[in-house]
């Protein structure tokens, strides 16, 4: 996890049944740069190997923008991650594929709080796996520090607009790990008419189920009652 993330265990451990432990080791990132989010890896093994003592089931990996930065990288962070430890792993873009295919969501808009580079990324990571971006926006933060003060009526005004703009989607897509939209998700859902997925959202649910634990969390949204 970034180590400038102060939302996305708050939100993990609300989304997961009782009985269900979380470990968190962090990575450094402390901004949105290419070479920051590409320094990220660079601990890699040494964190993966601090969780690895306490021998978990599975090892995530949990960073949208990282995770997300190329169509190879989801792959080649849960190789790494396997190959230190010995044990499952899975990061946030593994989630968020698996999630879309359960809501059967092709289309999406895109609400993220990123600067324009990351998000550009990130809409052109979901067309290479066959996920269309119909609409959506970017708020221009760099750091997650400045992205856990957002308030969450911004998250909500960018997907109001997107979905006035843009009809025609499948899914509401909240990207990032490091903003609070957990409690928005029910809502909006209402709302809108259509599923909302969040990054920590998609992390959780997709951890349960590689646990085979097909747990339903009512209040999270309607991924989380599949």
């Amino acid at each position: 996890m970034p180590s400038g993330n102060s939302i996305a265990e708050p939100e993990l451990r609300a989304m997961l049944p009782e009985g269900v432990g979380m470990l968190v080791t962090r990575l450094p990132l402390r901004g949105s740069g290419a070479a920051e989010l590409k320094a990220m890896l660079d601990a890699l093994e040494d964190a993966a190997r601090l969780l690895g003592d306490a021998e978990p089931h599975l090892i995530g990996f949990h960073c949208t923008a990282v995770s997300t930065f190329a169509p190879e990288w989801a792959a080649g962070i849960r190789q790494r991650i396997e190959a230190a430890t010995g044990l499952p792993a899975c990061s946030t873009a593994d989630g968020i594929l698996a999630a879309l295919d359960a809501l059967g969501a092709r289309r999406v808009l895109l609400a993220t709080p990123y600067i324009e580079e990351v998000h550009a990324r990130e809409v052109a990571w979901l067309g290479s796996q066959g996920i269309a971006v119909v609409g959506g926006s970017h708020l221009g933060i760099d750091r997650n520090a400045e992205m856990a003060r957002l308030p969450p009526s911004a998250i909500l005004d960018q997907l109001r607009a997107a979905a006035r703009q843009a009809p025609g989607a499948e899914a509401c897509f909240i990207s990032c790990t490091a903003i609070r939209s957990g409690g928005l998700i029910a809502a909006l859902e209402d709302e809108l008419g259509l599923p909302v997925l969040t990054s920590n959202q998609a992390m959780a649910w997709h951890a349960l189920r590689r646990l085979g634990l097909a747990v339903r969390r009512p209040g999270f949204g309607r991924l989380m009652t599949l």
